[in-house]
């Protein structure tokens, strides 16, 4: 009912590349183009399955790639679109030419991550996070999140009675309050 197995398990390589297994995949994408990955490494004589060579070629071994550290400028854009878009590391990717999203996805979480953190910043909603005391024991800012009394509400103060009010002075009979 479901999809074949995209490779025969017995006969396949696993774990890290070789020099001549991605100078084999270089040579076949460059003569034939980027194509129909599951019929790929028996056409190009590589011992791995298709899905193994589609993610060697485009996290590793594309020309276009950028090889090296993240820029300043790159860091900056990818907070500003992780607040934006959350994790959608290909969305993200696209916005930064020569980056993979799997790379964003890992510079993320080894770097970016910790640096947010360090400066006491929630990576997940980029917002303050809430002093340990807070964590520990919510109660103690209980005021802050409840409304308090009105007549200690700081938005409205209580308002003064006016001095005829003071004085029942009306004329209204029943000193009612102007307020």
């Amino acid at each position: 009912m479901g999809r074949s197995p995209c490779c025969e398990k017995a006969h396949t390589n696993k774990g890290a590349w070789t020099k001549e297994e991605d100078d084999r995949l270089i040579a076949y994408i460059k003569a034939n183009g980027e194509g129909c990955w599951r019929s790929l490494p028996k056409a190009a004589g590589l011992l791995r399955c298709g899905k193994s060579c589609r993610l060697r070629w485009i996290n590793y071994l594309r020309p276009d790639l950028k090889r090296g550290n993240f820029s300043q400028e790159e860091d900056d854009l990818i907070i500003k679109l992780h607040s934006l878009l959350g994790n959608k590391w290909s969305l993200i990717a696209g916005r930064l030419p020569g980056r993979t999203d799997n790379e964003i996805k890992n510079y993320w979480n080894t770097h970016i991550r910790r640096k947010l953190l360090q400066r006491g910043i929630d990576p997940s909603t980029h917002r303050p996070m809430r002093t340990r005391a807070e964590e520990k024991c919510p109660d103690l800012n209980l005021e802050l999140r409840m409304s308090p009394p009105r007549h200690l509400d700081a938005r409205s103060p209580p308002q003064e009675k006016c001095l005829d009010c003071r004085l029942g002075s009306h004329g209204d009979g029943g000193g009612k309050d102007c307020r």
